[in-house]
Order: C-alpha cells, then structure tokens, then sequence
C-alpha cells in the first residue's frame, strides 16, 4: 500500500531483458536508507519488487503482465521514475490510499501554466472516468493528485510547482503516456452499486465517505 507521496524521483541504470522478465536497475539515494530485498516499491504508480540492491542502487524485475498493461516496457536508460516506499502503518498518510496496481493509462493532451500551477488534461478510458468524480483522488504514475474537473473523454489535475518539480511530471508534456490507478475506496462503493454504470456524490456519501 502507497500513499502517492512520491519520496524520490529516480533513474533508470541498466534495463537487461530476460524473457519473459525484464531487470531495471534504478539508481537513487534516499529510499536506500532501509531497504530490505522483497521490498515493495511503487515505481512510476506500478508495485514492484526489489529483488537486490546496494549503495547507489536496486533492481526489481518486471513481468510480462505488468509490461502489457503499463508502459515500463518503453522506459529507456536515463528516463526517470517517481519512487515511493511501502506506507508504515505509523507514518503519515498524505495522499490516499494507492496500491500500486495500475488500471489503464492515459495520455497527456494540454498542459497550461498560470501564475501558481500548472493544468494537465488527461485523455482517459470510460472504464477509469467512470471510477472518478470531481474533487476525487486519482494516482497520476504514483502521484496522488485531486480531479479538478471530469469531462465525456477526459479530466484536469492542477499541480503546484513543488508537486511539479519533485516529480517525473515536471518533463510530462502533451501526448507522453501516463500510468493512471483510480481511488481503491471508489471502487469498493462501486462493487456495492453493480447496476449503476457511474456513481454520483451521493453514493459516497450514503455509503459513509
């Protein structure tokens, strides 16, 4: 379980393919401090595992399955990802609750900036618009953000400079894919509301959100 607080953004060293894995070798410094191997780390939105590290670095294998559905497969050396340890259960909770387990992906169509943010328009599956609602969390590559506003075909995040340059977004630009999880608690409500194709605030709000 994450919180979509990104911790670090760090680099991609090495990719060595091993059908029907593939090795990233991901160079960082600050969530170094108490890994263990078997560690969960959200990179890029997705769960992985390390399976070894040292001083500069870990390496965590991705699957077949995790590559079809994201789009780690395309990542090149020298791209950089958003990391995120596991959520202690005694730590702070600044985000939502975001598993790690991406749900489809969107593409960047505009990014504006005004005088203190920066607005992403994201073009999105019907399937992830109908888990959204506005004010509602999304995990845009890990990183929890607000729906400012839901369209037919798409939806706004607005990002504060801080949030921009201490992630992967601050070089995101229109037409670059973006791995997209929707609210894990969304989803819960819905499975309760099987008949109703979109839920509305007061769902939520009557299921005791």
């Amino acid at each position: 379980m994450f919180t979509g607080i990104i911790e670090e953004v760090g680099t991609i060293q090495f990719i060595r393919k091993r059908n029907p894995t593939t090795q990233l070798t991901i160079a960082c410094s600050k969530i170094l401090n108490d890994m263990s191997v078997g560690d969960s780390i959200s990179v890029n939105g997705t769960c992985l595992t390390v399976t070894s590290f040292d001083e500069n670095s870990f390496n965590v294998d991705v699957i077949l399955g995790t590559e079809n559905k994201t789009y780690l497969g395309q990542l090149k050396t020298g791209d950089q990802v958003n990391l995120e340890r596991a959520l202690l259960a005694t730590g702070r909770l600044g985000g939502h609750f975001v598993q790690g387990h991406v749900d489809n992906k969107g593409v960047i169509t505009r990014v504006q900036q005004s005088a203190n943010e920066w607005i992403y328009t994201i073009d999105a599956p019907k399937s992830i618009l109908a888990q959204m609602i506005p004010q509602g969390s999304i995990a845009v590559d890990g990183i929890s953000l607000t729906v400012f506003e839901k369209n037919t075909s798409s939806f706004e995040i607005h990002l504060i400079p801080e949030t921009r340059q201490a992630t992967t977004l601050s070089s995101k630009k229109q037409g670059d894919v973006v791995h997209l999880e929707t609210d894990m608690l969304f989803k819960y409500v819905q499975a309760l509301n099987t008949n109703k194709q979109e839920l509305a605030m007061e769902d939520l709000i009557n299921a005791g959100f």
